[in-house]
């Protein structure tokens, strides 16, 4: 215990001595951690949104898609195929269904007082139904006006309220969407996504007769199942019913459709988000790696410096594990100077963004550090340290004391 007392204080020392190429070599080391801790943090954060969000849906609620599995969120984000009337009706007609509510988006001009825009429109089926089941298990309040109740009065999203047009739109403002008048009559509070926030939302009918698009057809469906029905049970009779329908339409038994439950959309989002953290742990190691290769040349450097130091060392009886251990403890100190300055700099930014995002209300970002994080990044920074610092030790305590002196001088 005391030998290695003594072999830390003397590696600070040596550290200390070499300040500026000390804490350049750390700084290779910091950039890698801090990408750890930022990055993480923030695929974290959104891990943890997406699971708050779909908790939102619970057992009673499922979603309908064209498309398979993998073009979940593709579908979601840029449209595309469509579910027919023939596959709504064939989902009402479920024992376990409730009530089925379809939904369309697309972007199209809108024009509020003097000033157009670019916006996004949706339309739900059935209107005031739809209105209920997203108020009642989406969450949807009004900060202001009141639900609508006419086919040409519309909700606007928080966003488009506040900061899509220069003026901001309140309850009672008229709002022009492709050459159509139309009367906002409530504002939602934020729904926790800029994509939702960003919509104006107003009757499916009336969407379809500005878009063009054909009547009893969806971009997907929420589906509003029966009071303690099973949702996998439920989903299962409802994958068989599309399956007939789509068999009696084009006669094949191609499933270009998903049923969704909360549960296995919050396994295909933990999936992609693995991949992310995944890949992001990669291109981060990458640089810690660049890093250790920065401390192992200033640690050979460092060995042909001292090799007079070494030699002495040697001559009075210093053993070659004692030079290794000195060396060693050395890398790996500067691994986890570079660890520290990489976790605090990446905790900084990650909850700077996290307060960014808490009260912004177009973008809502939160940022996760958790416990594990942090020892995993100084742990990992330390082997890195040490690792690189094996062959310059190695090096150093080979060194034969009559060598080591007769090369300094």
């Amino acid at each position: 215990m005391d030998n290695f007392k003594e072999y830390f204080n003397l590696s600070i020392k040596n550290i200390l001595n070499r300040r500026l190429r000390s804490w350049l070599t750390v700084l290779g080391i910091v950039v890698g951690v801090f990408l750890i801790i930022s990055l993480l943090s923030l695929s974290e954060g959104l891990k943890s949104t997406i699971n708050r969000q779909l908790q939102a849906l619970g057992g009673e609620m499922v979603m309908v898609m064209p498309g398979g599995d993998e073009d979940i969120f593709a579908s979601m984000m840029f449209g595309g195929a469509k579910l027919q009337q023939e596959d709504i009706e064939a989902i009402k007609k479920v024992k376990t269904v409730e009530s089925v509510l379809g939904f369309s988006y697309t972007g199209t001009p809108a024009r509020y007082r003097d000033e157009s825009k670019q916006v996004a429109i949706a339309g739900y089926d059935p209107w005031k139904e739809g209105i209920d089941i997203l108020s009642r298990f989406q969450g949807w309040s009004l900060t202001e006006g009141r639900w609508p109740s006419k086919g040409n009065e519309v909700l606007v999203g928080s966003y488009i309220a506040n900061e899509t047009f220069s003026k901001k739109i309140s309850s009672g403002s008229e709002i022009t969407i492709k050459g159509k008048k139309f009367e906002v009559m409530g504002i939602l509070n934020s729904l926790g996504n800029k994509q939702d926030d960003s919509m104006v939302y107003m009757d499916m009918k009336i969407y379809q007769d500005l878009t063009g698009e054909k009547r009893g057809t969806a971009s997907y469906a929420m589906v509003k199942l029966n009071e303690g029905v099973d949702d996998k049970k439920a989903a299962d009779e409802i994958e068989e019913a599309l399956r007939q329908t789509r068999k009696r339409r084009s006669g094949t038994d191609e499933e270009d459709f998903s049923v969704i439950t909360s549960e296995k959309m919050g396994d295909i989002a933990g999936n992609i988000l693995n991949i992310i953290q995944a890949v992001i742990i990669g291109f981060a190691s990458i640089a810690i790696f660049v890093g250790g290769i920065g401390i192992t040349n200033s640690m050979f450097t460092s060995v042909r410096e001292r090799t007079r130091e070494i030699g002495v060392m040697k001559a009075i009886g210093a053993k070659n594990s004692a030079i290794l251990s000195i060396f060693l403890i050395e890398s790996g100190i500067i691994g986890v100077l570079g660890g520290v300055g990489g976790v605090a700099l990446g905790s900084i930014l990650a909850k700077a963004i996290g307060y960014w995002g808490a009260n912004n209300t177009s973008f809502h970002l939160e940022t996760t550090i958790t416990f594990g994080m942090i020892i995993f990044a100084l742990c990992f920074s330390f082997l890195v340290g040490c690792l690189a610092g094996v062959f310059p030790a190695r090096a150093a305590a080979k060194l034969k004391p009559v060598e080591a002196l007769r090369r300094y001088e």
